[in-house]
């Protein structure tokens, strides 16, 4: 079997679509018909090389999606073919297959236990959640690492209790995410902040009771001026850029928590007094929200059939595989507002 996919040659180079050759399914894997796909920030810091050099080039991305699956390899348990699937990059039920090769006609083509920017894709059974077959595909694909990252930073990393404050550093895909899961928490206030007026305002349609634009209003101000100099009970940096992590964790109050998602670049220093972390102050990362996948999608899945949760106004826009570029030139450029959506199947 042959499938297009969007592949990562060279770092800082647009991703070349290249036809590849569909492996035969080793132990634990399962062979996924990919419907569609999120665009991650990590993907685009993939892209960038924020982690430094790729030992692993050329080798295919995308770690958010929904498929159908095709074919089971042995061992697998979990699921079977004809199931609608969550494609996720955090661990869940069942077994960790070895990463799948690709060939090509540029050469072997690597991949990690999940990819989604492909139209069939070989992952790992831990890497496929089950849903309700009649389940959108496009909210679906959300649940991947948009929204089980977000609802988890609230519920698992800032354990936010109702009525604490909260200010959202990085209005994307995530960050908007975890602002509807602060608003279903009962957050109060919840600041948004970003660069772009477009993402403010979708912040503030999604629970934002406040958003701060950092190119015209300066932050520590404004956020003094709402919840007063002591500052917020939880403040989440989702940039990666060390000069707003260091103000995130200036801003949070003696006894609040600040989290870090966003990834900084190789070799960067944030400058942060650790001296409060002595006492009630506590500063931590976060991977992917902490979230499990097996219970959490289910949970989120239910919400939404419950009309309890619309995710809906997350997809910012849709593109076919081969705009791929075109979709990771406008998240970068802050054109979108929202997830980029990729359609993959029946293009």
């Amino acid at each position: 079997m042959k499938s297009r996919a969007a592949i990562l040659v060279e770092q800082k180079k647009p991703l070349v679509i290249e036809e590849v050759e569909v492996p035969a399914l080793k132990l634990g894997q399962v062979l996924v018909k990919v419907l569609a796909s999120g665009i991650c920030g990590s993907q685009i810091g993939e892209i960038a090389g924020v982690k430094g050099p790729d030992k692993f080039l050329p080798h295919l991305l995308g770690h958010e999606g929904c498929g159908e699956v095709l074919e089971v390899g042995e061992g697998v348990r979990h699921v079977k073919p004809g199931d609608r699937v969550v494609l996720h990059w955090r661990k869940g039920a069942g077994l960790e297959s070895v990463a799948p090769v690709y060939a090509s006609r540029i050469g072997t083509v690597n991949a990690g236990w999940v990819t989604t920017f492909n139209d069939y894709a070989v992952v790992s059974e831990n890497r496929v959640t089950v849903i309700p077959a009649d389940f959108d595909p496009e909210i679906a694909a959300l649940f991947g690492c948009a929204v089980t990252t977000g609802f988890g930073v609230v519920t698992n990393n800032a354990r936010l209790a109702i009525g604490e404050s909260i200010a959202v550093f990085g209005a994307g895909g995530i960050g908007l995410n975890i602002v509807q899961g602060a608003a279903l928490a009962g957050g109060h206030p919840i600041i948004a902040l970003d660069r772009f007026d477009n993402r403010l305002d979708l912040a503030r349609s999604l629970g934002a009771t406040h958003a701060i634009n950092v190119t015209k209003a300066d932050a520590t101000e404004e956020i003094k001026k709402i919840v007063g100099h002591e500052g917020v009970d939880v403040a989440v940096d989702n940039t990666g850029n060390v000069e707003v992590i260091a103000l995130a964790s200036r801003l949070t109050n003696a006894r609040g928590r600040t989290v870090l998602v966003g990834v900084p670049p190789k070799d960067s220093t944030a400058a942060i007094s650790t001296l409060p972390l002595h006492f009630e102050k506590r500063l931590a990362g976060s991977h992917g929200g902490e979230c499990r996948p097996e219970s959490d999608i289910p949970r989120y899945v239910r919400l939404v059939q419950e009309g309890r949760l619309r995710l809906d106004s997350l997809i910012g826009q849709r593109y076919p595989l081969v705009d791929i570029n075109a979709a990771i030139a406008d998240m970068t450029s802050g054109r979108l507002a929202g997830r980029a959506l990729v359609r993959i199947a029946g293009e």
